[in-house]
């Protein structure tokens, strides 16, 4: 049977994923492929990246996934790690805003930042009496047209008010993307809002809706996959990850794929891709100097990326080319005793507004709780949003001692960290902006029909999260199987 030869380019969890699940569609459908990935920098995985010092698991980039978009879950099921899923702590739920200068209590009853109970969101210090009179119009507006895209702010200013979405929904929301709300696409970031408009007619009633639906589970019932019989019952926490550090997950990966026709190549970018048209074969142009050619290439690369390799096609160039944001992560570990302030949630989100330089804190040995020894406090702060990248002109020491500032000011933290580190991710966080889906499926529709046979996925187009990306991987490695087994 005639070999196919398949290049990934891009050797994060979107392209390790794709690469996994590439080989084990291939094997069921009765496909050889010999498989290649390519990865520039020194290390697979991509943004996910585990250190470790003086018994600390210090998570560089995300530290956890959501467990019910169960993408993530299946991976480390079908790899055989899933025994060492690890959920937060229960006892740490309380999650606190800062405002005017003080840690505040998050609104209780409400679904990321939207109320759901306007008994208890009238007690909040956080919003005016006339800012909560302005939320409950949330009740009573119509509709609206639930057809066309707009940014987000757009459309929670317009049910909510200016005082809820500045001063609790912007940090919350925007913090998942180091966005601003006022430029994020409402449909390719959250369209369950707009189901929630839909069904219920307000932001209000259809938050209340899924805390009760939430409520409604069983005792014991998870917020994961059920374990099938004979499985270890998975944690029940709305946020998952591994004993060892969320790296646990690409080195599984890179294990599986060593050998068995599959070429893991590290410190090695590509600097050009060509389609033959005579036999319509991929030549990939690598920075060593070799050329590849494929018979399929998946591009698993940020978009700025992509759009460098592809700038031969206009059409592709054009609706490929997407903001980015640069940011950055600061661990800072303490002696127990040196902390007073009372860790008893799981951290805090910063408004614009306050003019600080990070933009949230995780109190991660109150949240995780195998991430620290007893003895130690692990703090990590994220620095860098849309409209705020100040810190691309600071030095790293700089950037700690900033942070520590902002430390010391809000949580009276005068103590010297026994450890710090500083991971820094330039033009990391893609921007899903107004028209976002419209956009990537003119792509799609290009590729079919001038490139088959090439393959895009990644953070920058359905997706960001660690699950997203991973199912971005599996459906993009179906599409590749379904491709070559046509040709």
């Amino acid at each position: 049977m005639e070999t196919k030869h398949v290049a990934i380019v891009g050797g994060g969890i979107a392209g390790l994923s794709a690469a996994f699940y590439l080989k084990k569609s291939a094997r069921e459908k009765g496909l050889n492929i010999s498989l290649k990935v390519i990865e520039k920098e020194n290390h697979f995985g991509g943004k996910i990246k585990t250190s470790y010092a003086e018994g600390l698991i210090i998570e560089g980039g995300p530290d956890s996934f959501l467990a019910r978009k169960t993408a993530a879950i299946q991976l480390c099921e079908d790899l055989g790690i899933a025994e060492q899923l690890v959920g937060t702590n229960p006892a740490a739920k309380k999650n606190y805003i800062l405002h005017r200068g003080r840690l505040r209590s998050f609104p209780p009853v409400s679904v990321m930042g939207i109320p759901a109970k306007l008994s208890s969101f009238a007690k909040t210090p956080l919003i005016s009496p006339i800012g909560k009179i302005r939320a409950g119009l949330d009740l009573f507006l119509p509709k609206g047209n639930t057809k066309e895209d707009e940014s987000l702010g757009k459309f929670l200013r317009r049910r909510l008010g200016n005082e809820v979405v500045e001063r609790i929904v912007e940090p919350v929301l925007a913090g998942i993307y180091a966005g601003s709300v006022d430029e994020l696409s409402l449909k390719a970031t959250f369209p369950h809002f707009h189901a929630m408009i839909e069904k219920y007619g307000s932001l209000i009633k259809g938050s209340a809706a899924q805390i009760a639906m939430g409520k409604s589970k069983k005792p014991g019932q998870t917020n994961t996959t059920s374990a099938k019989p004979g499985q270890r019952k998975l944690p029940s926490s709305i946020f998952l990850s591994l004993e060892k550090g969320l790296q646990t997950l690409p080195e599984a990966l890179v294990d599986r794929l060593n050998g068995d026709d599959v070429t893991l190549r590290k410190g090695t970018g590509v600097e050009g891709l060509h389609l033959s048209q005579e036999n319509k074969k991929y030549q990939l142009l690598l920075t060593t100097g070799e050329t590849i050619f494929c018979d399929a290439v998946i591009l698993a690369t940020p978009n700025f990326v992509t759009t460098r390799l592809l700038q031969f096609d206009e059409v592709l160039g054009e609706n490929l080319e997407i903001p980015y944001v640069s940011v950055a992560t600061v661990a800072l570990a303490y002696r127990k005793s040196d902390i007073q302030y009372p860790l008893d949630g799981s951290g805090f989100v910063v408004p614009r507004g306050e003019n600080r330089l990070i933009t949230a804190c995780t109190w991660v040995s109150s949240k995780w709780l195998h991430t620290s020894t007893p003895d130690q406090v692990l703090l990590r702060c994220y620095v860098g949003r849309a409209g705020d990248e100040r810190h691309l002109k600071m030095t790293e020491e700089e950037i700690i001692e900033g942070v520590q500032k902002d430390l010391k000011d809000i949580m009276g933290i005068a103590a010297s960290p026994v450890h710090a580190e500083i991971f820094e991710w330039k033009s990391a966080m893609p921007q899903y902006t107004v028209g976002h889906l419209e956009r990537m499926k003119k792509v799609e529709d290009r590729l079919s029909e001038a490139y088959p046979g090439l393959f895009l996925t990644g953070a920058g187009y359905d997706g960001l999260g660690v699950p997203d990306c991973i199912r971005q991987g599996v459906s993009t490695a179906d599409n590749v199987t379904q491709y070559l087994k046509r040709t």
